[in-house]
């Protein structure tokens, strides 16, 4: 029997829904996690971390929330700046209703959440936030980050959260050798993790 990952489009496991509440800038939220998504019981540590960098959330514009599970990041992101429109892509559906259920119970009107595949290929994006599903593969992380960072505009920048032991030194490295036109840098390290600043274009 194929091992079910949160990855899956379409979970088996029966829905368990379970509350989830955390604060991110002395904002409180109250969610919904479930059974056969990411971190379906708990605010997952690495989103913790780069949450906690709540003073680098962009204030408008258009941001991607990459592998938005069933929320945390994007919907955090629309709540405190509402100037901004905040689209989550996840290839789990039952994440992704969640997702979108979670933003209307929480009266948040600048966030969605689509399919990958779903999202308009013309769009652009002027900032990324990401917890990325680094269980997926290495070559298939590549692949989605090569095909999402490709979105991102000039002067955007896109922070992602990826745990030290499961290589996040050597993501760092692909991506500097990948972007040489952007600045790559380390802006956290924290209870295990790395958060990683994909910064605008350098000059020329």
């Amino acid at each position: 029997m194929t091992q079910e990952h949160y990855f899956s489009a379409n979970p088996n496991k029966p829905a368990k829904l379970n509350q989830v509440e955390f604060d991110v800038a002395g904002v409180n939220f109250n969610l919904n996690a479930s059974s056969g998504t990411f971190s379906g019981s708990r605010l997952d540590p690495g989103t913790r971390v780069l949450l906690g960098l709540a003073d680098h959330f962009p204030t408008s514009g258009k941001v991607l929330d990459l592998g938005c599970g069933w929320g945390p990041i994007g919907i955090s992101i629309a709540r405190l700046a509402p100037e901004t429109q905040v689209i989550g892509v996840d290839v789990n559906q039952r994440s992704l209703g969640l997702a979108n259920a979670n933003a209307e119970l929480a009266g948040i009107t600048n966030f969605t959440a689509v399919l990958e595949g779903e999202l308009d290929s013309s769009q652009r994006f002027d900032h990324i936030w990401s917890n990325p599903p680094i269980r997926i593969g290495k070559d298939n992380l590549h692949k989605l980050l090569d095909r999402y960072l490709a979105l991102l505009k000039p002067g955007g920048s896109a922070f992602m959260v990826v745990q030290k032991q499961l290589g996040a030194e050597s993501l760092q490295r692909w991506l500097a050798e990948s972007l040489p036109e952007r600045e790559v840098t380390k802006v956290e390290n924290s209870k295990g993790f790395r958060v990683i600043r994909i910064g605008e274009a350098k000059s020329q």
